[in-house]
This record gives C-alpha cells, structure tokens and sequence, in this order.
C-alpha cells in the first residue's frame, strides 16, 4: 500500500515519461467521446428528467457523466485489471480540480490514479460470483483525488485504504438480470474515493489494511506482489485496450470473427450455425433472450448473432427498440457457445476466442484470434480509428472538438479553463 502511494507521490513531483502523457490524452479521448455518447442515450435522458432541483449539484454531475460513461460498454479497459481503471478514476480527478488546477496535475494524477486501480484489479483474485465493477477501482479515485488535493504518500494511502470500507456490491447475477443499478457501480466507485481523500485529508483515517479485508477476503483473494512487480518501471495504461463494440469485453474476439467470417455470405439467412468457443471469463454470458440492452451487452450468443446479422455491435443496434434487436433474437438459437479450459491457459495475456461459421449449403468457415482488435497486443487503435469510432457515436464534428480540448490539457493553466470547452457537449461535466 505504502509503495503504490510513494509512486503516486513521486509521479507528482517528477511528471510522467512523454509516452504516458500521449497514451492517457488518446485514453481521455476516447472516454469523454463515449461518455458523451451514453449522456444522449433514451436511457439518460430518462435519468436526468427526473432531477427536481434547477440547481446544479457536481455530485449528481459526476453520477450522470460516469454512468454514462460505462452504460455503452464503449469505454476502455484493462486485461490484466480484468475491468474498466480509466472509468473509475477519471470522474474523480475531474471533480477534485480546483482553481487552480494546472492540466499537467491533472492528467499526473490520472496516471497515477490508472495505475494504481490497474494493479489492485491485477491483484484481486475475484469471486466468480463479484462483477469487475465498484471496488477495486475505487483505489485509484481514491489516490487521484488524494494527490490533486495535495496529500503526501501517507494521505494517498491513508485515502486507498480507507475506500475498502466504501466498496459496493456488485454481484454477476445484477448485470445478467439487465438490472440498471449495474450502471451506477463506477459512479459510486468515484464517489467513493472522493469521500476517502477527505477523510485522508482531515486526518479522519490511516492505513490500517481494511483494503487487505475488503479485497482479499470478501471480495476475493488480494496478491500484494502484483501491486508492486517492476511499479514505476511497467505501466499498466500501456497495456489496456479500447472498444469497438458495444458489448463486454469477454465477447470482443468473438465479434471480430464473426464479423469477418460473415462476409463469406450474402445473406446471413444462408447461415445455418455459428460455433463459439471461447475462455471462461466468458461463461457468465452465456445466457440467452435478453430483454433490455445491458443484458444485451453481456450475452454472447445474442452479442454474436447480432455481428453476424447486422454487421456491427453499435448502440442504435444493441437497443431493444430497434429491429435489428428481434432480428439478432431470432438468429441467436443458431449460435452454441462453449468455455475451454485449455483456453484459459493463455489468460491474462490473451483472450483467445475461436468462432467457426456453416452454412445452409455445407460450407465451412472458421477462424481464431488471440486478443480483440483494440487491445494493445492486437491492432491497437491510434488517434485516427479513435476520431473515427467517436464520429460514429457522437458527430465528426464533436469528436473533432473532444479531440482538440484533450490535446489542450497538458500544460493547460487552468484545468478547468481548458474543460469548460466541452460544456456545449457534455452540460453536466463534473467540475467546479
């Protein structure tokens, strides 16, 4: 605990290597686009009609902007973390920017933030019962916020510990039920760790292991030496991945197969059976007839069908108010999924999916992939594949203007100046 926080610290006063500022600018990048995407969503819409005060409040703020962020399963994540650092720390540090905030404090303690969630997530042995969500990436916020507020090591790790009595609940069978209180776990996660850097910084807390408990004995098993492996030396951020598909990560691979074993017909009425065998991070998602998008996003079968009969896993398809989503319904009694376990073999370092497709006539076609496109270790995506996903969901032209505010941050003086930019496309960024 205490060396994740001497990091944290150290980051602070040195600044991070020019690589880790250029990964974290196309990260925030992408995240705000998606958050931007998910703020114009029916579903927040609904949300936000029912705030009954006219004033703004940056609590509700944040909740609003990190449930959107993460309601498209469009934002980033981490293969190692097994979840999402970025969505869980960013909120955060946007909320603890005050005044004076310069951009390069703030992207630092986003870093540092990333990297500190990365690794608890990396550490955490979860009980297959735990989503991925609300806990271990309150660490980060936590840390964060602690840093942008000025805490020393002491504080940040006083504010990391402290957030393992403010951790939520987030069991497996929520997500699968499309139960839309899933949606709120990293919100709360944020707020979490804001709460935590108070009671860091008014000397209300200390670093005294519930983290240890609440991690690695209620949630899972904690393994401290992954907090610290080569810390300062490999950085996790470099080694996440970013989302083309609106849908869990555990099911990316499987989508590009699909995608591009499809195009061996013209009409995927010709295709009589899709074969899906994949890792067993996957095996909560096997379930069948989801009735809402979020138990959309975490089917397989469904998500699967869905690339081969629309040829994408967007938004506008993934909602059940489209016809696309009765279609994809249809189809998905053609598609058999199954766990190998000599696929979890190559677990953490690759996802490997394989995906055969047969068609009406007999015609066999199959392919296998080891991690989804998107992911650093396969066809990463650069700036260009990121303004072009993001000109799908939200316009060229907003994409376009998140691009220009985030490339601005870094030696931005003020933060908050800088951000204001995006109020035309994001009304209720959480900060001050």
């Amino acid at each position: 605990m205490s060396a994740v926080a001497e990091m944290a610290v150290a980051l602070r006063r040195t600044g991070p290597e020019p690589a880790l500022t250029d990964r974290v600018r196309l990260l925030l990048t992408d995240l705000v686009g998606v958050t931007v995407a998910g703020l114009r969503t029916r579903e927040i819409t609904a949300l936000r009609e029912t705030a009954t005060s006219t004033h703004r409040d940056i609590g509700d703020d944040l909740l609003v902007s990190a449930i959107a962020a993460c309601m498209l399963e469009l934002d980033e994540g981490n293969k190692y973390a097994t979840g999402h650092p970025a969505a869980h720390v960013v909120f955060a540090a946007l909320a603890s920017c005050g005044p004076e905030t310069t951009g390069d404090e703030l992207v630092t303690a986003i870093i540092a933030g990333y990297e500190i969630a990365a690794r608890f997530g990396y550490a955490t042995r979860r009980d297959p019962r735990w989503h991925t969500h609300g806990h271990w990436g309150a660490t980060g916020a936590a840390a964060a916020a602690t840093l942008l507020r000025g805490g020393d090591a002491s504080q940040v790790a006083a504010a990391i510990d402290a957030v393992g009595g403010l951790l939520q609940v987030t069991p497996w069978s929520t997500v699968l039920a499309g139960d839309f209180t899933r949606n709120l776990w990293i919100a709360r996660a944020n707020s979490a760790g804001l709460d935590a850097a108070r009671l860091a910084m008014a000397g209300l807390v200390e670093n005294q292991g519930s983290i240890r408990h609440s991690l690695g004995e209620i949630v899972g098993e904690l393994h401290p030496a992954f907090l610290t492996e080569d810390l300062g030396r490999r950085w996790l951020v470099h080694e996440g991945y970013l989302k083309l598909h609106s849908c869990c990560s555990y099911t990316h691979a499987a989508v590009d197969l699909a995608l591009a074993l499809r195009e061996h017909w013209e009409d995927p009425a010709d295709i009589a059976e899709v074969h899906v065998a994949i890792h067993s991070l996957a095996a909560p998602l096997f379930q069948r007839h989801p009735h809402n998008r979020l138990s959309a996003m975490f089917s397989l079968p469904f998500v699967v069908s869905t690339a081969v009969v629309s040829g994408r896993v967007t938004p506008d398809v993934m909602d059940p108010a489209s016809p696309a989503f009765a279609s994809a319904e249809a189809f998905s009694e053609r598609v058999t999924v199954e766990a190998r376990s000599d696929l979890d073999a190559e677990l953490p370092h690759r996802r490997i999916a394989e995906v055969e497709l047969i068609g009406v006539d007999g015609t066999v076609v199959s392919a296998a992939q080891s991690n989804p496109v998107g992911d650093t270790a396969h066809l990463p995506l650069d700036t260009d594949a990121v303004l072009e996903k993001l000109g799908g969901l939200i316009g060229p032209t907003d994409a376009q203007l998140v691009r220009r505010v985030i490339d601005q941050l870094p030696g931005a003086t003020p933060a908050c100046a800088t951000l204001e930019q995006l109020r035309p496309v994001w009304g209720c960024l959480p900060i001050g």
